[in-house]
């Protein structure tokens, strides 16, 4: 025994152990001190809550939801609906950044100033002002029956109703899984080493994979259609209200407009960040080749300012997306809000939370194991620093 103290990684692992068992332990009573304090004060723990019916309504889901349905449908709905603010959100920002990151780093100088002076306004103002702001903006909009109205589009205090496909939900996914095949061939098809052709000449390709799978889009739904209804269903006035279409909440909109405001302006400092990255000596190198400044714009400067810019965009991202408990400020019916109205309700307060924390650590660690494959993807390897 005493022989095998000495050896340094025995002593290691039993440290190891030790740290390890210490930790489990101190978990373990605390479980047990809270589930006695629980039983003294007539508080079930568990999660047979999940399979009881909520008896509550959500404002805003994408799939169908009753008061009937049980808790683990309602945190389903709250995932996806967290999931879709997030996403619409990080988009917005990403378009805006860009936008006004690219303002930053132009020769202009009226665009470095309306740049600069973008950022330093939306950057310094609390997001949940925003929200605020955004909010109220949007439910003074004037009422139904006088709504904006734009191909098709309703816009009135109550939402924003757009017009919707009538096709069955399967017909619908394949529809949108198809269009993203739309955007995301041509990039994939101009990128990749698999295809004989040069990356010159590959247009031709892209453009034909693109209309293809636009057209099997177009396919889907019309095979899709829902029998003796018209292709699109439109929001119409009915009454004091309107009926028909997809209806978008104030409280989605507003939501989306302050995440993707508030989050372009840092977006922005990254891009103007990342094109700064980029030595002159590689851009000067590009221009002594002959190449146009299109060219070298998207041949040599996003390329390397992309590989710059990705480790600080993926910590952004993950920052926006938990920004989305802004929701419960306004109403929105996004996860944390479903948490918070199921404490309210059946009193399960630390399994609930619980849920709350992994669902979370689940979202934003898929979202940094994605960038971190993207940046490990675009890296450039050892050969390609040495050449």
């Amino acid at each position: 025994m005493v022989s095998l103290l000495r050896n340094q990684k025995v002593r290691n692992t039993l440290l190891q152990v030790l740290y390890v068992g210490a930790l489990a332990a101190l978990v373990l009573a605390g479980v047990v001190i809270a589930r006695r304090n629980l039983a003294e004060q007539g508080i079930t723990s568990g999660f047979d809550f999940l399979y009881k019916s909520t008896g509550w309504d959500v404002n805003f889901s994408l799939l169908p939801a009753t008061a009937n349905d049980p808790y683990w449908w309602f945190f389903l709905i709250g995932i996806i609906n967290t999931l879709f603010l997030g996403t619409v959100g990080l988009m917005l920002a990403t378009l805006v950044g860009t936008i006004v990151g690219l303002a930053r780093t132009s020769s202009n100088e009226l665009a470095r100033l309306l740049g600069r002076t973008y950022v330093d306004i939306f950057r310094n103002i609390p997001l949940i002002l925003q929200v605020f702001f955004w909010y109220a903006v949007i439910t003074h909009l004037p009422t139904p029956r006088a709504a904006h109205e734009a191909f098709g589009m309703l816009l009135t205090s109550r939402g924003l109703y757009l017009p919707i496909p009538n096709v069955g939900a399967i017909a619908f996914a394949a529809a949108i899984l198809a269009v993203i095949a739309a955007i995301a061939l041509p990039v994939w098809l101009g990128r990749t080493s698999r295809l004989g052709r040069p990356f010159g000449e590959r247009l031709g390709i892209q453009l034909a994979a693109a209309a293809t799978a636009l057209a099997t889009a177009a396919v889907i739904l019309a095979l899709g259609r829902l029998p003796d209804l018209p292709l699109l269903d439109f929001p119409a006035l009915q009454g004091l209200n309107l009926k028909g279409g997809l209806r978008i909440p104030p409280e989605f909109s507003a939501l989306a407009i302050a995440i993707a405001i508030y989050g372009g302006s840092y977006i922005a400092e990254i891009v103007r960040g990342g094109f700064k990255a980029v030595g002159k000596g590689q851009m000067e190198a590009a221009l002594s080749l002959g190449l146009s400044p299109w060219r070298v714009f998207t041949l040599v400067r996003l390329p390397l300012a992309l590989r710059a810019m990705l480790p600080i965009l993926a910590n952004q991202y993950v920052w926006l997306m938990k920004a989305t408990t802004m929701g419960i400020a306004v109403g929105f019916t996004d996860f944390f809000m479903i948490v918070a109205l199921t404490i309210n309700h059946s009193g399960q307060t630390l399994e609930t939370i619980g849920i709350l924390m992994a669902g979370f650590l689940a979202i934003n660690l898929s979202l940094a194991a994605i960038f971190n494959h993207i940046n490990k993807a675009i890296a450039l390897k050892g050969n390609q620093l040495r050449a």
